[in-house]
């Protein structure tokens, strides 16, 4: 399940925070709207521009930032579309009483999104990935959010991605 795509390590938390807020946003499309991935693929531009208004993101930031953006968050997206099945499979196996069609749509999509990174991109911290969904789900979804989706990512760190294991998970 686990081959790495290379990512350029230009350490930018700022430019990874949105780039996977434009993740979350294309895997919600897709699961909201059922299309495919060429189809939420044609439309993330639009998502994108979308998304900088949302952020009241200023033209020069907006120059800054939008190519590293749009790559890691595609990149992202990609990963979980081309492992859709496994990650699923695990998620779903891992959230006991929950299957993934009755969780929350923004809680199923943060932890496809987190898994993916989790698995996929080997340079990005555990904890890195781990809080980052964490705040999504935190901003996002339901007030039990945060502590669903940290529990099940430990579960899954510690059961898929035990080589990556080196840093404290995040606590509730």
């Amino acid at each position: 399940m686990t081959e790495a795509i290379n990512t350029p390590s230009r350490g930018k938390s700022g430019a990874r925070r949105k780039a996977r807020e434009y993740c979350l946003a294309l895997l919600y499309q897709a699961d909201m709207a059922r299309h495919t991935p060429g189809r939420v693929f044609e439309n993330a531009g639009t998502t994108l521009e979308l998304l900088f208004e949302a952020w009241e993101t200023s033209e020069e930031e907006r120059q800054k930032l939008e190519a590293e953006i749009s790559d890691y968050g595609r990149r992202l997206a990609e990963a979980y579309f081309k492992h859709a099945s496994e990650i699923n499979s695990a998620i779903e196996e891992l959230s006991h009483d929950w299957a993934l069609d009755r969780m929350p749509a923004i809680d199923r999509n943060i932890l496809r999104m987190s898994a993916a990174e989790l698995l996929y991109f080997p340079d990005v911290p555990v904890s890195a990935s781990i809080n980052e969904a964490v705040d999504l789900a935190k901003q996002y979804g339901t007030p039990e959010s945060g502590k669903f989706v940290n529990g099940i990512l430990g579960t899954f760190v510690r059961r898929y991605c035990q080589g990556r294991l080196t840093s404290k998970l995040v606590e509730p």
